[in-house]
């Protein structure tokens, strides 16, 4: 076995599990929940907005907190924490409770999502992480593929509230152990932790303009993946697209990033960075190119799931190593969890603007305003490569 290898394994098991029930939970019972309590789309779209926003603010202080080697606390933790609280909203009826459970959901998922871990794996391997991401990434892609068809099938079975009650169970009860084990065997495997973190905070990257320019790309790109997928299922039926095979592209997106990065590992060496990322930001203006043409013809719905998925696959990946490269892997956790500020915040933002759009310009409002996004991004990675 390979130095990190069982253990990385099963801290992407419990990627996986968090993503699907942490992240995309509000995407797979949002109608079923509208259903039963009856609140605005726009109300709902508070609660995701509000735990990515929490997650966006912690971000760098627990980033900072990996560097000093608190990052197996936080992927555990955060787990449990994400447990209960979803348990929590199982149980609510008012408002509040909703909007003030997303908040711990935040706090969960800033301790036990891809940044902490990412984090986690840089300080333990170095310049040897990036296998290690990938792996990661390859088995949590399949985090939608779990969340839509399982939420969606225990929504209608039972309800949303007994959907979100063994969400909650499988963080508590698999989630934990995973990363748990996972961590334990990760730190067996690697003698020494690699000297990263330095003294102070890591404010000299702020001065840099490839970070701004950095935070600009995480946030347009966050942006435009984020308010197609919080609303897809909505949107796809709105467009005419029968409620199961709007569930079936929302599943099939997980798979494709999957793909994505698999595509990845055989190109990167020959292509290189900068038009790996080029590809990948108009694969994303593809997808909105596919997804405005469901109207016309339904199977475009695949077509739009493989580019956008695939897109975000890759973007996984490439995310830590561009930071890595471009400003260094010292204090690694604190700059990425800095830069992670404008991806969370774009993402917090994502499902109220979905929201505002799909009310009032609709689905072609929404696609259109991605496809823009989307534009926007390629110029800021041309301008991000030559600065490099």
């Amino acid at each position: 076995m390979k130095r990190g290898g069982l253990g990385v394994w099963l801290l992407a098991s419990g990627q996986t599990l968090s993503y699907a029930c942490l992240f995309y939970s509000f995407a797979a019972l949002i109608l079923s929940l509208e259903a039963d309590l009856g609140w605005d789309k726009r109300l709902f779209a508070l609660g995701p907005m509000l735990a990515i926003g929490v997650s966006a603010v912690l971000a760098p202080v627990l980033g900072r907190q990996v560097d000093d080697g608190r990052g197996q606390a936080l992927l555990i933790g955060g787990a449990a924490v994400g447990g209960l609280a979803l348990l929590g909203l199982s149980q609510i009826w008012a408002v509040w409770q909703y909007l003030a459970l997303w908040a711990v959901i935040g706090l969960a998922q800033a301790a036990s999502l891809y940044e902490v871990a990412f984090a986690y794996l840089v300080r333990r391997f170095g310049a040897e992480a990036r296998p290690r991401i990938i792996r990661v990434t390859l088995v949590a892609g399949f985090a939608s593929t779990l969340a839509f068809p399982a939420g969606a099938a225990l929504a209608d079975a039972y309800g949303w509230r007994i959907a979100v009650i063994v969400a909650g169970a499988v963080m508590l009860f698999v989630t934990v152990p995973l990363h748990w084990l996972g961590c334990r065997m990760i730190r067996a495997e690697t003698a020494l932790e690699v000297e990263i973190g330095g003294k102070g905070f890591a404010v000299a990257a702020l001065r840099k303009p490839v970070f701004w320019g950095l935070a600009g790309l995480f946030g347009l790109v966050g942006l435009n993946h984020w308010i197609l997928i919080s609303f897809l299922v909505p949107l796809l039926v709105e467009m005419g697209v029968s409620h199961g095979w709007a569930v079936l592209a929302a599943s099939l997106v997980g798979p494709s990033q999957t793909l994505g990065r698999f595509v990845l590992m055989q190109v990167e060496a020959r292509v290189g960075t900068a038009r790996v990322l080029a590809i990948t930001v108009a694969m994303m203006l593809g997808a909105s190119v596919f997804l405005a043409g469901v109207g016309a013809s339904g199977l475009l719905i695949f077509g739009f799931a493989a580019l956008q998925g695939g897109a975000m696959g890759i973007m996984t990946i490439l995310r830590p190593a561009l930071v890595a490269e471009s400003l260094g892997r010292a204090q690694f956790g604190a700059i990425s969890g800095m830069l992670s500020i404008s991806s969370l915040g774009a993402s917090a933002v994502a499902p109220l603007v979905a929201a505002a759009l799909f009310e009032t310009a609709g689905p072609m409002g929404m696609i259109g305003a991605s496809f823009a996004m989307a534009l926007g991004a390629m110029g800021l990675a041309r301008w991000v490569m030559a600065q490099r």
